[in-house]
């Protein structure tokens, strides 16, 4: 099984509106609510594919309660552990055409708290095939909290992704994750500076993001697809068609993506095929977590995946 580890989770509630203006009033169409954050959307497009899943993390309180009911209801097996603190609700307003998100903070843990998940991770890794961590921190725990959970996976010999940002992923790659799956702005956190633009730059951003631990490093472009720096080459995966929707999850659907591929042995570039379209089919749904599974299969047939080489005035 892939074992999916969400430490902030969050009770998703999405709006549908006709359109969306800044200081106005909005009728709201339809209103949703599922559990959420990053490691958790990653398993319900797990469990969407039929990929034997477990999903893990922190949660307490009454929204706490809602995040592990709503998982039970969508057959997510989990193996949550409990805080005292309640869980924290994410708002996405989504118009059809693009989304606008809310982030509630995350609850405090104590010390005593995330000993308990360790132990439990601990176990749960002794199983796995492949882990993901995703997401922010929630209050009280220290910015290297993957760096641990990553000694944890390397004694285990278990291949592991990290989503993560700023000094929460920097503190992460020393532990050599398997794979990192940060976007443009993301790489830019760790590394300082502008985000890169270009394809070039990217794939430059990402090398030295190799360089500083991760195995592998896959960036994620919006519309304009996937750039990757991998043990066997480097790639850029271009979408066959721009997606209209809510992309709050497509990045989730990525991970998805890499964490089947992972924990299968595919090779690469089928890899990236797979998670640009699979991210796409994520946009074409109406919540994250979610894909639409036609467009998905459409889509895998025609992803182009090119290899790419980084320019000798970018290589230092």
């Amino acid at each position: 099984m892939i074992l999916t580890v969400t430490l902030n989770a969050a009770l998703d509630v999405t709006y549908r509106v006709d359109e969306l203006h800044p200081h106005a009033t909005h009728r709201v169409r339809e209103v949703s609510a599922r559990p959420g954050g990053k490691g958790v959307n990653v398993a319900a497009v797990l469990t969407a594919l039929d990929e034997p899943v477990v999903a893990t993390g922190l949660v307490g309180g009454p929204t706490g309660e809602q995040i592990r009911a709503g998982l039970a209801a969508a057959e997510i097996p989990e193996a949550f552990v409990p805080i005292a603190a309640d869980s924290r609700r994410t708002l996405v307003v989504a118009d059809g055409t693009d989304a606008t998100g809310f982030w509630e903070p995350g609850p405090p843990v104590t010390e005593a708290e995330w000993d308990a998940f360790v132990n439990r991770f601990r176990g749960l890794a002794q199983v796995a095939r492949a882990v993901v961590l995703s997401g922010s921190l929630p209050t009280g725990l220290p910015d290297d909290a993957y760096a641990r959970l990553l000694a944890i996976t390397a004694e285990a010999a278990v291949p592991s992704i990290v989503d993560a940002e700023g000094a929460v992923l920097a503190a992460a790659l020393p532990a050599k994750p398997t794979v990192v799956k940060p976007n443009a702005a993301e790489l830019a956190s760790v590394r300082g500076g502008a985000a890169p633009r270009s394809p070039a730059e990217v794939l430059a951003a990402a090398h030295a993001v190799r360089d500083a631990g991760a195995g592998a490093v896959v960036c994620s472009r919006g519309a304009d697809g996937l750039i990757a720096s991998t043990p066997d080459g480097a790639y850029r995966a271009v979408p066959p068609e721009v997606v209209a929707g809510n992309p709050t999850g497509a990045g989730d659907a990525v991970v998805a993506a890499l964490a089947r591929g992972l924990a299968n042995g595919v090779a690469w570039q089928a890899v990236l095929a797979d998670a640009v379209a699979l991210s796409a089919a994520a946009v074409a749904a109406p919540v994250a977590g979610a894909v639409d599974g036609t467009r998905y299969d459409r889509l895998r047939r025609s992803v182009q995946v090119e290899s790419m080489v980084l320019p000798e005035t970018l290589a230092d």
